[in-house]
């Protein structure tokens, strides 16, 4: 197998078969990718926004210092300077300015600007800004190539404080000119912390479950009565009496169950009304059969007496086995489990009480749900045709799956290819002496196939490569519905 195939298949085997199942995947999918673009799209908007912030707010405190020192003795600016540095920012007064060059980008630009404006056109500023998500590579790349960072302050000039932010990576460095021509220098390493998966992960996870939650309330509305209809409809393919259906649910399932209770209710009454019928025509074939044959009786010629006689018996013969047979279609008997490995033991004891070989070989207990009686008569049939054809059976139960495979074997001619399905039509014989004791009457499998079907399952014959005919019956194990 190639990948692709095998990735295909995996994929098929791993997707989710129910409905509620691919919705809720479908969904969950849906959330994490637009979770994942938004993260990718906005995921340094919150840095950015903090950055300038600490930014904005450190010019402020600059442009107040550089005010506040032109009017403070020198032996005070000191105390001023210790105690407005931060863990993140650090102001001192040296002959080195730390910024030695303006700012060359755009937005240095305009916050040199801004400066000069606060404080006026007398005071010059540098700035240098070493991350900024504003300023392009190259601007970026020329500033860092021609500015140096607070490494490169003379160590005479560099405040003891400055050890606290030389190890961090800088972010924005300044120096305003004073009056005397000293600088007021500011080195700044402000990183806002990143951003914590944890929260995201329970924002993702909340919302996940609310969609669970709603989807799965959802589909429940819609499953449920499908899954109601489903029974029903498994139920009555089995021939099993059932009550409407109360349609609930979402106005389109509401209507297909209503549809189904219509159906339901056509096909009941044309099954019974054809049962009834037929079981009328059967019942009053009876009386012009019997006075048939009495007439026949009267008849001197011994040779035409004897063959008119043959043909009522045979025609009374078939109008019973009809009237048997709508008669159970019309009193259908309950579903219940059953054992049947035990019906097929009780079956092969029964042939083998009369005389014929019969044998049994089961896998296990094999519980089944079905009418045991019909159940027992359709097995007997097809058995009783194999020891009537065949000298000898060979029965064989096996579960596969959810259903249960009986094969039925003989050692008999077999039937031709051409004539295996003709064999399930009502009154068709392969044997042409039409006698009732060598060929029965013709209604054997049709009765067997009726009942199969009814139970929702298969049966099908075959003739086996090594000689003999084999009857296979695949039937669901269901569970018991009455």
């Amino acid at each position: 197998m190639s990948a692709p195939q095998l990735i295909k298949t995996t994929l098929y085997r791993l997707w989710p078969k129910s409905i509620a199942a691919q919705l809720i995947v479908l969904l969950l999918a849906a959330i994490v990718a637009a979770q994942a673009l938004s993260v990718w799209i906005f995921h340094d908007e919150r840095r950015i926004t903090m950055v300038a912030a600490a930014r904005d707010n450190l010019l402020s405190r600059a442009i107040s210092i550089a005010t506040l020192l032109e009017e403070t003795p020198e032996e005070l600016q000191q105390k001023i300077l210790d105690a407005s540095s931060s863990r993140y920012a650090i102001f001192w007064i040296g002959d080195t300015p730390l910024a030695p060059k303006p700012g060359a980008s755009r937005f240095e630009q305009r916050l040199q600007g801004y400066i000069s404006n606060r404080l006026g056109h007398d005071y010059v500023a540098h700035i240098n800004i070493h991350a900024d998500e504003k300023r392009g590579p190259r601007d970026r790349a020329r500033n860092d190539d021609r500015n140096p960072s607070w490494r490169d302050v003379p160590k005479g000039e560099r405040p003891p404080n400055l050890k606290r932010i030389m190890n961090k990576p800088e972010d924005l460095s300044l120096s305003i000119q004073q009056a005397d021509g000293r600088w007021l220098n500011v080195a700044t390493s402000y990183r806002p912390p990143k951003g914590a998966i944890i929260p995201l992960l329970v924002q993702l996870g909340l919302t996940a479950l609310a969609a669970v939650l709603i989807i799965g309330f959802a589909v429940r509305r819609v499953t449920r009565p499908l899954k109601d209809l489903a029974v029903s409809a498994e139920k009555l393919g089995r021939g099993e009496d059932l009550e409407a259906l109360h349609p609930t649910g979402p106005k389109e399932v509401r209507a297909l169950t209503s549809s189904f209770n219509d159906m339901q209710d056509r096909l009941t009454r044309f099954v019974k009304d054809r049962t009834r019928m037929l079981a009328a025509i059967s019942h009053d074939l009876r009386t012009p059969i019997t006075s048939l044959r009495i007439r026949a009786e009267f008849i001197d010629d011994d040779e035409n007496r004897e063959k008119m006689i043959e043909t009522l018996e045979e025609m009374a013969a078939m109008t019973e086995a009809t009237l048997r047979f709508a008669k159970d279609e019309a009193n259908a008997e309950p579903a219940e489990k059953a054992d049947l490995g035990a019906m097929l033991e009780a079956l092969a004891s029964d042939q083998e009480d009369m005389g014929n070989a019969c044998s049994v070989k089961t896998d296990g207990t094999i519980i089944l749900s079905c009418r045991p009686v019909a159940m027992k008569r359709a097995l007997r049939n097809l058995i009783e045709n194999g020891n009537r054809y065949g000298e000898a059976v060979t029965v064989k139960a096996e579960q596969s799956g959810s259903d249960v495979i009986v094969s039925i074997r003989d050692k008999g001619p077999g039937i031709p290819e051409d004539r295996l399905k003709d064999v399930f039509e009502p009154f068709v014989r392969l044997e042409e002496s039409r006698s009732e004791e060598t060929g029965g009457i013709g209604l054997g499998l049709a009765i067997t196939r009726s009942i199969i079907h009814a139970h929702g399952g298969t049966i099908n014959l075959r003739n086996h490569p090594e000689g003999g005919l084999v009857a296979e019956l695949r039937l669901p194990l269901g569970e018991v519905r009455n």
